[in-house]
Parts: structure tokens; sequence; C-alpha cells
């Protein structure tokens, strides 16, 4: 299950707005790297959506079924919002419905079936 937290406003190439709903996860505990001690977090992402901005003000706080996963794609520089530092990152946070999530841990791809 995730959570609609907030919505944010962009603009495309065109310079036609359009939202996102900032979507997160349950609480998940993870020991830190660095200290060896475990601290709770919630994996968010942004989810782009045809609502205007009302419709996204109405819907924050509503839950949804599915989950945010980490998936893997080309490195890309990503600012961090608190500090400012710019790091380089692998992967992304994605929302996955309850039926892709079933589908993706359930049926065989083509070239594992033998």
């Amino acid at each position: 299950m995730v959570k609609i937290v907030d919505f944010k406003t962009y603009q495309r190439e065109d310079g036609e707005d359009f939202n996102v709903l900032v979507v997160q996860g349950g609480i998940e505990a993870v020991k830190s790297r660095e200290s060896g001690r475990t601290y709770f977090t919630a994996k968010t992402t942004r989810v782009p959506c045809t609502f205007d901005e009302e419709t996204c003000e109405l819907l924050i706080g509503s839950n949804l079924p599915g989950s945010i996963k980490k998936v893997e794609v080309e490195p890309y520089e990503f600012t961090i919002e608190q500090t400012g530092e710019v790091i380089e990152r692998s992967h992304r946070y994605e929302y996955i419905s309850e039926e892709d999530d079933i589908v993706e841990n359930n049926v065989l791809r083509k070239e594992e079936v033998l």
C-alpha cells in the first residue's frame, strides 16, 4: 500500500504544465553503512497524472494498492534536496501496482522456460 503525500507541478518543454502525485511506501528499517545504526525511512516516488491541481490536492492522504520498487537505470546526477549535494545514482524508484507486481513475480519470461 502507498499513500499520496503531495503533488508537484512541472512544465513540459512546450511550456504546458502537468502534475505528478508524490507517493510514499510504508516504513522500512535500514542499517546505515557508515555508522551501522538502524534508522527508519520510506521510499518515495513521483507518478505523472492527468489531474488538475484541485484534484491532486484532494487526493493527498489517499491510499493506493501497490508498492514502490527500486529499478536499475543508466547513471545520472541527482541533487539531494536537504543539502544541495550532487551525487551520481544508477537507480530510481517506481510505483508498481499490485497487478503488475503479481505478474512480475509469478510469470516466467520466455527465455527462462526450457
